[in-house]
């Protein structure tokens, strides 16, 4: 498993996810066609905390970042390589494809680590038991 990378500003997904039952598209919308869920705008995160632990060091941290319109930098621990075609919305439309299907359990941790495979050959694994096609052009633009 790898290493959680060092993040701009220390954030529980184990609070938020977990003990707060926030949903995942709550913060990671998924807008447009699809293809990808979003970072939260720091406009997010201060909904809440203008109010909520605003005196805590990492809060200062995205209230300074809200108040210069600045996004806060936050280091990605899931990438799918640009030459794949990956939709988010199409896969969580799926039964019993859920967010933590691919991001494991996101609401027990406190730092995110990457620790599902996010392999070809564990894409390919996925799709043979849920029955999606595996041809190549599904998920690659074949030339």
């Amino acid at each position: 498993m790898r290493p959680a990378p060092q993040q701009p500003i220390a954030y529980s997904h184990k609070t938020h996810a977990g003990a707060l039952k926030l949903e995942c598209q709550k913060c990671h919308p998924i807008p447009g066609d699809g293809d990808f869920a979003t970072i939260p705008a720091t406009s997010t995160c201060m909904a809440c905390h203008k109010t909520i632990k605003k005196e805590s060091a990492e809060i200062a941290k995205l209230a300074a970042a809200d108040a210069k319109g600045e996004p806060i930098e936050w280091v990605r621990v899931y990438k799918i390589p640009d030459y794949v075609s990956f939709n988010h919305r199409k896969h969580v439309a799926v039964d019993a494809v859920t967010c933590e299907t691919c991001h494991g359990p996101v609401k027990e941790r406190e730092v995110l680590r990457r620790e599902k495979d996010i392999s070809m050959a564990a894409c390919m694994e996925c799709h043979k038991i849920k029955g999606a096609s595996v041809n190549c052009a599904f998920c690659h633009e074949v030339r």
